[in-house]
């Protein structure tokens, strides 16, 4: 909610599962910043957190309806995306026939990225699927990206993928 980068938080827990979450944060990071954690600390102590949360969920929603607003063109024909009301992912799923992972490669040859989404899957992974994120570019930014995806799709078509 304040800055996810910071990778700060907290969790409320049973006594017997203290132990072993702390074990396993420890094992994930070593430790998080002692700067990073004075800095929240401080900045959760100016009481403006709620204020705060606003102004990213607004920023966020602009940043969201800039990527719905390009996706259906950038994406191959067929294709279908959600229209979450949070979060900071746009979850896209390619029409039959094509791979994430491949159209990646073209995509990267385009300067523009996302995430394939088969890893995510607990079992039987979607190839077809992406993960675009929208949080950390500004609307032109994203209008940008959108038109290099497009072009990246295009170029895939084309090649057969």
């Amino acid at each position: 909610m304040l800055a996810p980068g910071l990778r700060i938080g907290f969790l409320r827990a049973p006594e017997a599962l203290l132990g072993p979450l702390t074990v396993a944060k420890q094992a994930a990071d070593l430790h998080t910043s002692t700067v990073d954690q004075h800095a929240a600390r401080i900045s959760l102590q100016t009481g403006h957190l709620d204020e705060h949360i606003g102004h990213i969920c607004a920023e966020y929603r602009r940043r969201r309806d800039a990527l719905l607003a390009g996706l259906e063109e950038a994406l191959p024909a067929g294709s279908s995306f959600n229209h979450p009301d949070g979060g900071m992912f746009v979850w896209a799923r390619l029409p039959e026939g094509w791979d994430a992972t491949a159209l990646l490669r073209t995509a990267l040859r385009h300067d523009v990225a996302f995430v394939p989404g088969a890893p995510f899957y607990a079992v039987q992974p979607d190839p077809r699927t992406l993960r675009l994120s929208f949080t950390t570019h500004r609307p032109a930014e994203i209008a940008e990206g959108l038109g290099r995806l497009a072009a990246a799709a295009r170029e895939a078509r084309e090649s057969g993928l």
